[in-house]
């Protein structure tokens, strides 16, 4: 992934070095609105919340984090859709938004690249399989076993239908066959909560908000969904390679804004965001967090969103997930 786009950060190094006198364009001469469609404390927000720091220190107007949660994204993505496209508006999305609500659902009210403009990729990171330390499983395929075994007794949460953790829990039934109960929140940091105090046996959450947890041992962690195994979590297997061939999931986050930007000032945007993600003072703190920082151009982070839809498209139609 990384080698995809941003080799040695090169493209983005390059872009940086060539900024023109973006300062006559009067941009930002106010605060910024950044729309997180998750609940507070999740990834999104508290990535959110980094990088509109930055952004204040680099052109000295507030940036306020507004989270708008609900229907797997789709409330906070609408809203920040029907913003004015003057660049005082952005969204913190994420692959549910882009790459999965629009095969799940019958009807969502925008379509990503007709809505929104693309500007940077942010940052990615696999996911973390987690159970209760009651759960008697320490592997995979222990786990996998007892599901067979009781079939139905088990449950994995999500922060609502389309949201990530919920298609990980699908795409895991699918692979291995066994019935696992879905059960949804409103957060995946609720849902994090209740397999920590027992009520729920599983979650595919993202890295930052189990992470802490799992290393405290609140929470056992028995895989990581990515590829390959994960740098920010030493000596983790894969899922694939814990005994569910093929299977890989991968999360990302992104800054997109209503389309319709004047070029110069998506293009002060797309530059300024890319070049806090090669900041070392970025990838320590996001490297913390249990998520790699990746800053891309705008024309990359269109490409990579036409890659994703065409993935997602075949993993959802083989899982057979569809809502209306």
């Amino acid at each position: 992934m990384r080698k995809t786009f941003f080799q040695g950060g090169a493209v983005v190094a390059a872009l940086c070095a060539a900024v023109p006198a973006f300062a006559q364009t009067g941009y930002p001469d106010k605060p910024i609105r950044m729309i997180v469609p998750f609940s507070p404390g999740g990834t999104s927000d508290t990535l959110a919340r980094i990088l509109g720091q930055k952004l204040n220190e680099s052109w000295g107007q507030q940036v306020v984090v507004d989270s708008r949660p609900g229907a797997s994204g789709i409330i906070g993505t609408e809203i920040a859709k029907r913003a004015a496209a003057d660049g005082y508006t952005l969204m913190h999305g994420n692959i549910s938004q882009f790459a999965i609500n629009p095969f799940i659902f019958n009807k969502i009210p925008y379509e990503t690249l007709r809505d929104f403009e693309p500007l940077s990729l942010v940052a990615t990171a696999p996911q973390l399989l987690v159970v209760n330390p009651a759960v008697p499983v320490k592997t995979v395929r222990e786990l996998i076993d007892l599901a067979r075994a009781k079939p139905g007794a088990l449950n994995f949460g999500s922060g609502g239908v389309g949201t990530l953790a919920f298609i990980g829990g699908e795409m895991f039934k699918s692979a291995t066959g066994v019935n696992l109960m879905h059960i949804s929140y409103k957060g995946t940091v609720l849902a994090l909560n209740d397999v920590m105090g027992g009520q729920v046996q599983a979650l595919f959450s993202d890295m930052p908000i189990a992470l802490p947890h799992a290393k405290t041992g609140k929470l056992r962690a028995l895989a990581v969904t990515g590829p390959k195994r994960s740098p920010l979590v030493q000596g983790m297997p894969t899922v694939a390679e814990a005994g569910v061939a093929g299977y890989a999931l991968v999360n990302w986050w992104g800054i997109l804004a209503p389309r319709g930007l004047p070029p110069a000032v998506a293009e002060k945007l797309a530059r300024e965001i890319a070049r806090v993600h090669t900041q070392a003072e970025i990838t320590e703190r996001y490297a913390g967090l249990g998520v790699e920082a990746a800053g891309s151009t705008a024309a990359e982070f269109t490409e990579y969103i036409k890659a994703e839809e065409v993935r997602f498209a075949k993993v959802l139609k083989e899982t057979g997930v569809k809502l209306d």
